[in-house]
């Protein structure tokens, strides 16, 4: 059975139905690409999907090691290339918020950023340049 249902609106835009919840997503072309940039343009959502998958994914570590990361913030910027139009590369920022994580603790954080299936899988070719900052109060 089909996960996603996605149907063309007109105009550039696009609607994603999540069919088990009933959950929809509109998506526009963005504006360096003939549309208004009224919505996520589909290479947005990919680069949300990165994040929330990172975080979805350290959220079980931490819940499995008996600590948490609420509050914790991704910041993705998508970094275009032309010849074919792709995205070449993501720049995230991962921020933690003040919870005296031990280093064991960062540990896990930094593994299960690694162990994203989203992440995973993603074409080499694909640069992702990341940083992690854990703030101190």
């Amino acid at each position: 059975m089909a996960t996603v249902k996605t149907s063309y609106l007109g105009n550039l835009r696009t609607q994603a139905e999540h069919l088990q919840s009933g959950a929809k997503i509109i998506t526009d072309a963005p504006t360096d690409n003939h549309g208004q940039g009224a919505a996520f343009s589909p290479t947005d959502l990919f680069a949300a999907s990165y994040a929330s998958c990172a975080l979805t994914i350290i959220g079980i570590a931490t819940q499995t090691h008996g600590f948490n990361i609420d509050g914790a913030t991704v910041e993705t910027s998508k970094v275009m290339s032309e010849n074919p139009r792709r995205i070449a590369e993501l720049i995230v920022n991962f921020t933690f918020p003040h919870n005296n994580y031990s280093d064991r603790e960062r540990r896990i954080i930094e593994g299960a950023i690694k162990s994203c299936p989203v992440a995973n899988s993603l074409p080499d070719s694909l640069k992702i340049t990341r940083t992690i900052t854990y703030l101190d109060k």
